[in-house]
């Protein structure tokens, strides 16, 4: 039911130029992600000691292999919304075929949620990283300052 008020409200609007549009602000975005894991692979690796430190061994392996799993998922979607940018030309070929257009805007629906989704999931991951690195530096801190 929530699937045909989203089409409903979306179909409404989408035209080739602005599923274009999309699809480049989409890979914008998970590309901006792909190199925020970079960091994010990058700054694990430099605490990788503290993190595997009992207190925080098990929220600390969680939280990395959510990250491992985000990154493939981030290279995966990112071929999707290639992939879905180059079928862009059903939209513009001048040929009226309404039932594969038909498909393709129903396909566009489904990235736009899927794609909401996975950068909200991105976030929250990111934010239990910073919360899970911010403990182990508090903590270092806090023994240096007794030392």
């Amino acid at each position: 039911m929530k699937t045909k008020e989203i089409n409903a409200k979306y179909d409404v609007w989408l035209n080739a130029e602005n599923m274009h549009r999309d699809s480049r602000n989409w890979l914008s975005e998970l590309r901006f992600a792909q190199d925020e894991e970079l960091f994010l692979d990058d700054l694990v690796k430099s605490y990788t000691l503290q993190l595997i430190d009992t207190k925080h061994f098990a929220e600390s392996k969680k939280v990395i292999e959510k990250l491992s799993k985000i990154q493939k998922e981030t290279d995966t979607l990112i071929e999707i919304v290639k992939n879905h940018e180059k079928g862009l030309s059903i939209m513009v070929d001048g040929i009226n075929e309404f039932d594969k257009e038909k498909a393709f805007k129903n396909k566009h629906v489904k990235l736009i949620i899927n794609v909401k989704n996975f950068l909200e999931k991105y976030r929250t991951l990111k934010t239990e990283l910073f919360a899970v690195v911010k403990s182990v530096l508090k903590e270092g801190k806090q023994k240096r300052l007794l030392e």
